[in-house]
């Protein structure tokens, strides 16, 4: 394992994401969120040793898993008919 340490982020490279505590986060907000945009790489905010909050670089991806059923319906005549009524039918 690689630990690099660049003010007081401390990144183990392959294992670990970096990491920084709440009060050390505060005072250099900023440097951190252009270290994060820099970097590509996610920061992980602790509280007392335990993660808390994850801020990450802003992407316009599409979330993969809605990617997958994008032009998956083609056409939908009555959106707001119930779906399966007949299946209801079949269940008294």
């Amino acid at each position: 394992m690689t630990m690099v340490i660049k003010g007081d982020i401390h990144f183990r490279r392959m294992t670990m994401e970096q990491t920084v505590s709440k009060s050390k986060f505060k005072p250099q907000a900023l440097e951190y969120f252009r270290q994060v945009e820099e970097s590509g790489e996610p920061l992980i905010i602790t509280d007392r040793g335990k993660p808390v909050l994850k801020i990450l670089p802003y992407s316009q991806q599409v979330f993969k898993g809605l990617g997958t059923l994008r032009d998956s319906v083609v056409k939908y005549e009555n959106p707001l008919d119930p779906v399966g009524l007949e299946d209801w039918e079949h269940l008294k």
